[in-house]
């Protein structure tokens, strides 16, 4: 008996085999012309299996279990207590959250923070959400390219990739760019194959990403612009009309809530030449962005761990049909990595590779997945080789020495609540006024936020767009003061920054230097030195120009603070 069975090998043809038993007695081909029309039918045969949903369900409840279980219980970074502040209060020119916004990450905060009432938690819960997410995505993505042997790889790459499974555990925006980038990327895929019923969502998926994390139009709008020119003109048109209306939807609101354009875009250009401006290519040598290279490739390797040497696996002649997912690929992150080279990056930032680790899962799995299909080696030294990397990839993640690791998480966990307890030994609320620095940890903000009874206000001044203003905060409320504040504290304290960093702890000596040496008194507690000085010590830390006459701490008398002040950290 035989039977004409079909199999789509891409969407420019259509393979016919006549099968009789178990062998093929002729094949031929029907060309078919790449039409829109031709792609939606295409998309619409693809279906998931029974076991790929099984084995979907199961990395995504991984993930899920993974991040729960080893989740941070305090806001880890400056950004994070940045976004906790803007879901109480939503105003980018005091950095409740900082520029530009993040207005629907703040809006999804808040309903999930309805249900929880903890602001960390909820943050951490849309990050464990938007990771669940993007495994799924990388699973599909992986099977439409390469099958289900490179889904399987690529799923379980991102179970275990350590940067990845950092920030599913924190409240940062990382994980959930990661999700839209994943997204966008698997629509933009089928509207290039042309199945232009994609546009529209591809174009509200942008849009809605944008407002998370704005950078997302610039770093992801290419790909879809690039995936519109597989499209008729009038979908093209559509899809663009679409995604200025969902930008419009949130845009338009946040502007509204932040006081107007004025203050919105105030706040911004502030903020970028206050710190992204300073180092890009156009105005600082060019060792600085190949620095940042070297930061992209070192991130490079905590993102992927022991499978970053997977492109040593891929063939040296790859299949042609991989040429169209190269330059798809291609366009997907050469603007994420082009910015982070030659305008922008620090390494307290790594999560913005995220955006790109995506299409990294994919492709890295792909080639494990060849390796072992390919290898002659016993199934069970492949096998265990493949679980030596993927142990290498969990102990980066439970104890490597950054920021980024589950260990440094438990230990700025503990040292906050050192220094939260033991601030009242140091002074009152009604006594102490408290100095902290601009810093990612253990900073202004983490000062500001954790100690709500006593004033906090920022080190060293920033220089904003209406003028030199002085960060301050009490009862986790923000303010920008034009001068020192008038108070009956007998004394300040500054507030220590994490222990056993060398540059943490030169900075503060640098600071301390600006102080009189008689009126300093140094008490050890918990482990961290907490450094006072007498209330009319402090308009030494700051030059006259933020201070008004007869609003400062001292008025008239006020020592002159003509002393050069220490870089930041």
């Amino acid at each position: 008996m035989q039977q004409c069975g079909l199999w789509l090998e891409s969407n420019t043809f259509v393979l016919l085999r006549l099968t009789s038993g178990n062998s093929t007695t002729g094949a031929f081909r029907i060309l078919i012309p790449p039409k829109s029309s031709i792609g939606v039918a295409v998309a619409t045969i693809r279906r998931v299996t029974a076991r790929q949903k099984l084995e979907i369900s199961l990395l995504v409840g991984a993930v899920a279990v993974t991040r729960l279980t080893f989740r941070s219980r305090d806001l880890y970074d400056l950004d994070s207590v940045n976004f906790a502040l803007g879901m109480d209060h939503f105003d980018t020119r005091i950095h409740q959250p900082h520029p530009p916004g993040y207005f629907l990450y703040i809006c999804i905060g808040r309903l999930v923070n309805l249900l929880v009432h903890d602001a960390n938690l909820a943050l951490v819960l849309v990050s464990v959400a938007a990771s669940m997410a993007t495994v799924a995505i990388i699973y599909l993505l992986a099977q439409e390219w390469f099958g289900t042997r490179a889904a399987q790889v690529a799923g379980i790459l991102f179970l275990l990739s350590p940067l990845a499974w950092f920030h599913g555990t924190v409240a940062l925006t990382y994980s959930v760019e990661a999700a839209f980038s994943a997204l966008l990327g698997y629509l933009c895929w089928r509207i290039h194959k042309g199945a232009a019923a994609f546009v529209v969502p591809a174009a509200i998926a942008l849009g809605v990403s944008a407002g998370i994390r704005p950078s997302s139009l610039l770093f992801l709008g290419p790909l879809f612009l690039f995936s519109l020119w597989s499209v008729p003109i009038r979908k093209s048109l559509l899809g663009l009309s679409v995604l200025a209306l969902t930008g419009a939807a949130w845009f338009l609101p946040m502007i509204q809530i932040s006081g107007g354009f004025e203050n919105y875009f105030g706040a911004l250009v502030s903020l970028w030449r206050m710190v992204p401006s300073k180092n890009t290519v156009f105005n600082s040598p060019l060792a600085n962005s190949l620095a940042r290279a070297c930061f992209i490739a070192f991130i490079y390797f905590l993102c992927f761990g022991f499978a970053s040497l997977a492109p040593l696996l891929a063939p040296r002649e790859p299949e042609v049909s991989q040429k169209t997912r190269t330059v798809f690929t291609a366009v997907w992150v050469l603007p994420a990595l082009c910015f982070f080279t030659f305008i922008y990056l620090k390494f307290v930032n790594s999560g913005y590779l995220l955006l790109v680790a995506v299409p990294g899962c994919v492709w890295i799995g792909h080639w494990i997945a060849d390796w072992y299909d390919r290898a002659r080696w016993p199934r069970a030294v492949r096998l265990t080789l493949l679980t030596l990397c993927a142990a290498v990839n969990v102990a980066i993640f439970l104890a490597f020495p950054a920021y980024c690791s589950f260990r440094s998480v438990r230990r700025f966990e503990a040292e906050l609540n050192g220094v939260k307890e033991a601030m009242p030994q140091v002074g009152a609320p009604s006594d102490l006024l408290v100095v902290s620095f601009d810093n990612h940890f253990l900073g202004y903000r983490h000062a500001g936020y954790y100690l709500p009874s006593y004033l906090t206000i920022e080190y060293p001044e920033a220089h904003l767009a209406e003028g030199t203003r002085i960060f301050a905060m009490q009862g986790r409320s923000t303010e920008l003061l034009p001068a020192l504040p008038a108070g009956a504290w007998s004394r300040f304290v500054l507030f220590p920054l994490p222990a056993g960093n060398a540059e943490y702890a030169h900075y503060v000596d640098d600071v301390v230097k600006l102080l009189p040496a008689k009126d300093l008194q140094t008490t050890v507690l918990n482990g961290h030195p907490f450094v006072t000085a007498p209330i009319c010590d402090l308009p030494l830390l700051f030059p006259p120009g933020p201070l008004a006459a007869g609003d400062s701490i001292l008025g008239k008398g006020a020592p002159d603070a003509t002393a050069l002040k220490p870089a930041r950290p």
